[in-house]
């Protein structure tokens, strides 16, 4: 198959999607009598000015980027063929641990920063190695382990809070951890888009946009160029063939469990180091199960997942612009999922038709034979 036909496959599924979501979404804004012409206005009405532009792209960032890091972290269960649900119970249960101990140590400012990374991802790679080691040693299915884990660590995490690790005091509005010191916080990059001749927005822009994109290199460097990651791939497609060529097929279950939860462990960090602070009742929840419509969305590829986060930050912040336009917020979460079903749907038929391909190469193809005035070799009696 050649480059055109596979990029032309791999934007299929994700294009296909789109559209249909849009034309649904379309229809249910029919449905409740509003105009889809005005939605779809809203949904690219950035503002008139510089500054308000440069605001509502700064909010798409600030959302995409624990989007991103979500979607990295299922996707790395898909390429093993692990269906990793528990990223929501990994992140949060990784965010508090971090809090409290970034919050009861000073250090200097990169240690202390360091220190709390370590962390959270240490905490998500043990929950998430959990779920592995079940598998390959009870035969636990990881969908069903890691949704039982999800419960546990949502527990156990408003426990800790509720409870040893509660730094506010009785009676306030919201419970949350000690907040961090000021070591143990990262800059926002609003003095880069100073620097580059851009009006400050009023929200920061978080200083985690730069770990993000490292993070998403890395991947995609050992997952596409390294052996571990052929390995990786390789166990997914066929663990007895991989296991027949010398791959650790049980090991690298468990290690695929172990990555995915260490880089779960690192979804809360933005809004930890770069807004709140600390861990909270008002902490954003949800963003591990909104990871899997990102990588689905993106088909496993970080490049992929990035344009698929950037799009579910960019509908997010579209929802305060169709309330003022007197359009229910609850369309954002109607085209949301829509594209999710959408692009399930579309992957599988992008699927189909490779295969169809690949068998049409096939018999296309010359078959081998005995050179021009040769008899076939015969086997000796």
């Amino acid at each position: 198959m050649n480059l055109v036909r596979r990029v032309g496959l791999t934007l299929f599924a994700p294009t296909l999607a789109l559209i249909v979501a849009l034309a649904i979404s379309a229809i249910v804004i029919l449905a409740i009598g509003e105009s889809p012409l005005v939605a779809l206005r809203e949904l690219f009405n950035f503002g008139d000015s510089s500054a308000s532009q440069i605001q509502a792209v700064t909010v798409i960032l600030n959302r995409a980027i624990p989007l991103f890091l979500a979607g990295l972290a299922v996707s790395i269960g898909f390429r093993m063929g692990l269906f990793n649900i528990g990223v929501e119970g990994q992140y949060r249960l990784a965010t508090i641990m971090a809090a409290w101990v970034g919050s009861a140590i000073v250090l200097p400012a990169p240690l202390h920063l360091l220190l709390i990374v370590v962390v959270a991802m240490a905490v998500g790679a043990i929950w998430a190695g959990i779920a592995g080691v079940l598998k390959v040693t009870r035969g636990v299915s990881e969908v069903i382990s890691t949704i039982m884990l999800n419960f546990i660590a949502i527990g156990l995490a408003s426990y800790l809070l509720t409870g040893p690790f509660r730094g506010t005091p009785e009676g306030s509005l919201t419970i949350a951890t000690e907040d961090l010191p000021e070591s143990g916080r990262l800059a926002s990059l609003n003095g880069l888009l100073g620097q580059l001749g851009l009006a400050q927005p009023r929200t920061d822009l978080s200083g985690f946009l730069i770990p993000a994109i490292v993070v998403g290199v890395v991947v995609a460097v050992v997952v596409k160029r390294t052996r571990f990651g052929f390995d990786l791939r390789a166990s997914g497609l066929n663990p007895a063939a991989a296991t027949t060529s010398g791959v650790n097929a049980k090991g690298m279950v468990v290690k695929a469990m172990l990555i995915s939860g260490g880089l779960a462990g690192l979804i809360g960090l933005p809004d930890l180091l770069g807004d709140t602070y600390h861990y909270g009742t008002e902490f954003t929840s949800g963003l591990g199960f909104l990871g899997i419509a990102v990588a689905l969305l993106g088909r496993n590829n970080p490049l992929g997942i990035a344009f698929g986060a950037l799009l579910f930050g960019f509908l997010d912040r579209a929802a305060l612009s169709l309330q003022f336009a007197g359009i229910p917020s609850q369309v954002v979460t109607i085209i949301q999922g829509t594209i999710v079903l959408a692009v399930v749907i579309a992957n599988e038929v992008a699927r189909r038709i490779a295969i169809r391909q690949a068998e049409r190469s096939g018999a296309n193809l010359p078959t081998a034979g005995p050179p021009a005035g040769e008899q076939p070799a015969t086997v000796a009696t």
